[in-house]
């Protein structure tokens, strides 16, 4: 007996769904129930990868998930982590916070090892500043050949309080070890939900992009296998202060929460509730400042998870190497600057604050590198806004891209792309902010998936709607085979390497006149002495 044409059609449909995975994943700890999108896109929000970090846990290395009973809901972001200079726990913040999204194509099955874009956010490390992205924008515009994976991390004295009593009786850098954490999540879980574990890119924005490199260069560059690619934007190289270094801040806490009379100053600070502890979670000077930086917790030099400088780390080649994008913003300083700053003693002032360790004499040069005349001027500003933002944004975004983009070339790793945004949104053009920091992830990831922070300029009616399916289909190629070029857009130019024979060459990206430019000679030679004193602003 012969089956007709539309029962084979309808019996092979039936097959492929029955290899799709299944929204309910089964994992060795729990399971989660998924949600199927009308976009072809399943994600699983609110997946837990760490027990949550509180009690005897506060200020500890993160531990794997414990068993939970039945099957989870995973159609909710799980909360976010609590900030410095934010309120208390709430509806959608809280210290329970090591949780993931994930997003992949609905039709995926458990034989498609798709590519894995790992993503870890910004915020200065002392917030969560890009949470909750929707993935399904860059799933889809890589034709449902890539999954991706967004996660939350301890950020603020949560993440990042260093000390002695820490050493002691706790683990120091536990926000780099939560992404860690989240990476060994991937390598063992992933494939349940069609992931490839042995092809993942690494990516991240701001200080999510300083985080891969501190994930390249931690252990003093070990491979562990976690990532086999990293894509980067606006890579920061903070200062890395030592565990003695940041006591400072360690005391600081113990005073302001009452804890100084306690026998055990930690046990005290373990015991406080988190509303308690958030009333005293804010920034004061570094010894020597004389203002508040931006972000006073941060990476430690603890000489185990980071064992260098970031400088010194890629110039001795101490780091993993994988293909890699790194890339910046036209005007990286500007959203960071005192809109206000006037005179050249506010300015100096103002970098002081962020890099303590900066003598006379190197601001001298520096105040000669970036001069006030030339400037643009605009309303509601000092004269001396764009003049500080320019120094900020290439001392801690643009040069060290360039830095490490040069090193790849010098060790012959040919993989290596370096582009800068400059996509003029009107609005932000006209206020002054010009191209700002990480704005183009609004591109990558789609103007409709990121919390609603886009520009109108990009959205598809926008003035600059064409530029996102321009950096998608370079991101997405990326992803899918560590190479920009090969799945790009039609059309697009290509972009070429980083490299010996082709050195500060990087892709501009603007509407209408995205194409290979030089790192202009002016720009090498303030990233060079910039590069000249890193070490000793403890870059």
């Amino acid at each position: 007996m012969f089956l007709s044409t539309t029962y084979l059609s309808a019996f092979a449909w039936l097959c492929r769904l029955s290899l799709a995975v299944n929204p309910t994943v089964d994992l060795d700890y729990t399971s989660y129930q998924g949600v199927p999108l009308p976009n072809g896109v399943t994600q699983w929000l609110g997946v837990r990868y760490a027990a949550s970090p509180v009690g005897d846990l506060r200020f500890r290395a993160p531990q794997p998930p414990t068993a939970m009973n039945g099957t989870q809901d995973a159609s909710a972001h799980g909360p976010i982590c609590l900030g410095t200079n934010a309120g208390p726990p709430s509806n959608t913040s809280n210290e329970d916070c090591l949780f993931l999204d994930i997003y992949a194509p609905t039709n995926t099955t458990s034989s498609s090892k798709l590519p894995v874009f790992f993503f870890i956010q910004g915020g200065g490390f002392n917030t969560d500043s890009n949470p909750n992205l929707n993935g399904s924008g860059l799933v889809t515009a890589s034709g449902n050949a890539i999954m991706t994976v967004g996660i939350n991390y301890r950020v603020g004295p949560y993440g990042f309080l260093a000390g002695q009593e820490i050493l002691d009786n706790g683990n120091t850098n536990n926000g780099l070890r939560d992404q860690r954490l989240a990476l060994q999540w991937v390598q063992r879980y992933i494939a349940s939900f069609g992931g490839d574990p042995g092809h993942v890119t690494m990516g991240g924005d701001s200080a999510g992009a300083q985080s891969v490199n501190l994930q390249v260069t931690a252990y003093g560059g070990r491979n562990d296998n976690l990532f086999h690619a990293t894509a980067a934007e606006s890579q920061s190289f903070s200062a890395l202060r030592t565990v003695s270094e940041n006591q400072f801040a360690y005391d600081g806490l113990v005073i302001r929460t009452g804890c100084a009379d306690a026998n055990d100053t930690l046990s005290c600070l373990r015991s406080l509730t988190a509303t308690q502890l958030q009333e005293q979670n804010f920034n004061t000077p570094f010894p020597g400042a004389q203002q508040p930086p931006l972000y006073m917790y941060g990476p430690t030099l603890d000489f185990d998870f980071v064992t260098d400088y970031t400088y010194r780390a890629y110039a001795q080649g101490a780091f993993v190497k994988v293909p890699a994008i790194a890339g910046d913003d036209t005007n990286e300083g500007t959203i960071f600057t005192p809109k206000d700053t006037a005179n050249i003693s506010q300015s100096d002032a103002f970098i002081q604050a962020q890099f303590p360790a900066i003598s006379l004499a190197q601001l001298k040069v520096w105040n000669t590198l970036y001069p006030v005349n030339g400037t643009p001027s605009f309303p509601d500003s000092g004269r001396y806004w764009r003049q500080v933002s320019n120094g900020y944004g290439e001392m801690r975004y643009i040069c060290p891209g360039i830095f490490i983009s040069g090193v790849f070339a010098n060790m012959s790793m040919n993989d290596n792309w370096n582009y800068r945004w400059n996509v003029i949104d009107p609005v932000s053009n006209a206020d002054g902010l010009g191209v700002s920091h990480t704005i183009e992830l609004n591109a990558i990831w789609g103007p409709n998936n990121t919390g609603g922070g886009a520009p109108a300029s990009y959205y598809p009616s926008g003035v600059n709607g064409a530029i996102v399916p321009i950096i998608q289909g370079y991101w997405t190629s990326f992803i899918r085979c560590y190479n920009p070029n090969t799945h790009r857009l039609a059309g697009t130019p290509e972009w070429e390497a980083w490299t010996a024979d082709n050195e500060f060459q990087r892709l501009m990206f603007q509407t209408n006149n995205t194409h290979m430019e030089a790192v202009p000679a002016d720009q090498q030679a303030r990233c060079a002495y910039l590069a000249s004193i890193g070490l000793s602003l403890e870059q």
